[in-house]
């Protein structure tokens, strides 16, 4: 489990009235799914904390819960795939559409996660059939919890209105989606700094992705075997929602990749129909070919280290090396996510730098203290486990962040430092009492 999903975790298992709360202040563009899995979580998780995780985290039946919403969805994308090739290409385009779409890397990736990138991509490509069927009152509600789900799904509204904008029903469905939007739209866009300030420009990686999804798409279209009303369809949702997102990131950062999963439908149905309308020996060569690295990279991302970190492990290596009553330090305060699904081995440690604590504070990983409070804790405190990023990570030049890494620098030593997937911890001492660390432990 990697930190995303430990925040989904933390805050599905909060009351009502608390998720609410948060909302107000954070992660409003999540907020429809935190409370799906809310939901989930009631009906049951067979393992929620404190039933024989890491540290009284998830256990292997609350990991399922988490992310069996994700599994199903991508199952219900790939038959919304097939449905979509079938009524424009025939019966064999929705086998091999449907079939493209569920073997792509991306879409396996975020198919195992607990996060909502798999529900939006189903409620886009289910929003995509019923437009062809001209069912506009379904679209728009299929397209309005698309966009609920994650409001980067308005630009496979767009993409839509390639093909559609002609239509009166698009018009009225495109227009009533919008205006229902609109209140989520104006909480997240205060919340857009905290939510996406870490965000950068896209990066020559993101470029270079982008370049190779636009060339094959268009490739594929090319081919006179492809009806045209499929590629008016397929092609504006495969290039439109990253294209647009990257070129506004240009001027203000907001692309990630996976928030717009859904336009891997459109190289699918280009893809797929292509597929069906082979004739030859060397489609099926080139399938074969990219099978080896689809099947190794398929197999990579079901290991913890296709994911930027891995919390339970984190959480178990903390347990190996801390004492009861030891300060914990999060260096940057956002990575307390480490150990926040962990609440049996949380609760035995001081965090040192908490004022309140996420419920307390409606936010996701708490309030700290002033600078000073922080500086003064941290000199009177005769041991200290610190939770750090890699070191190849950049440091965060917030005051409180600078002040933690000077006073460990001038006031304490470093007994040890372990790397765990994503995650540096070191424990510290005062000067001279390293040796008094040695053999210690909660779980010895």
């Amino acid at each position: 489990m990697w930190r995303d999903e430990s925040v989904t975790w933390q805050v599905a298992h909060r009351p009502l009235g608390a998720i609410w709360e948060l909302l107000g202040q954070v992660d409003a563009v999540h907020g429809l799914y935190y409370l799906l899995m809310h939901a989930v979580f009631l009906v049951g998780d067979g393992g929620a904390a404190g039933a024989g995780g890491a540290g009284g985290g998830p256990g292997a039946g609350g990991l399922w819960a988490l992310r069996l919403p994700s599994v199903a969805a991508t199952a219900l994308a790939a038959a919304g795939v097939a449905a979509v090739g079938h009524r424009l290409a025939g019966e064999r385009a929705a086998l091999w559409s449907g079939a493209a779409y569920a073997v792509l890397p991306p879409v396996q990736m975020y198919a195992q996660e607990g996060r909502s990138y798999a529900l939006v991509a189903a409620a886009v490509v289910w929003a995509t059939y019923l437009m062809l069927r001209e069912r506009w009152i379904a679209y728009a509600a299929a397209m309005l919890v698309a966009c609920w789900l994650h409001e980067f799904a308005v630009l496979a509204l767009l993409a839509h209105g390639v093909g559609a904008r002609r239509s009166r029903g698009w018009r009225w469905s495109a227009a009533a989606v919008a205006a229902l939007l609109l209140p989520l739209a104006v909480v997240s866009a205060r919340q857009a700094e905290q939510q996406l300030g870490w965000l950068g420009r896209p990066s020559w990686r993101d470029w270079a992705a982008y370049g190779v999804l636009a060339a094959v798409s268009l490739l594929l279209a090319r081919s006179p075997a492809l009806p045209r009303e499929l590629v008016r369809v397929a092609l504006p949702l495969a290039l439109l929602p990253p294209g647009l997102l990257m070129a506004v990131s240009l001027v203000h950062p907001l692309y990630v990749d996976r928030y717009v999963l859904y336009a891997l439908a459109g190289l699918a149905l280009l893809a797929g129909t292509r597929l069906a309308a082979a004739r030859g020996w060397w489609p099926w060569l080139l399938v074969a070919a990219l099978l080896v690295p689809f099947g190794w990279w398929s197999l990579w991302l079901r290991t913890p280290e296709s994911r930027k970190d891995d919390v339970l492990a984190v959480a178990a290596a903390v347990r190996e090396r801390a004492r009861p009553g030891d300060a914990v330090l999060f260096l940057p305060s956002r990575r307390r996510e480490w150990l926040l699904s962990s609440p049996d081995l949380y609760g035995s440690l001081r965090d040192l730098a908490l004022d309140r604590t996420p419920a307390a504070s409606h936010s996701l990983q708490g309030a700290e203290l002033p600078t000073e409070r922080i500086w003064t804790r941290l000199v009177d405190a005769p041991q200290v486990v610190a939770l750090m990023d890699p070191a190849d990570q950049p440091l965060d030049p917030y005051p409180r962040e600078a002040v933690k890494r000077q006073t460990l620098a001038s006031h304490l030593e470093r007994c040890s430092v372990d790397e765990v997937r994503g995650a540096r911890i070191a424990v510290y001492a005062r000067p001279g009492h390293c040796a008094d660390r040695q053999g210690d432990g909660l779980s010895r």
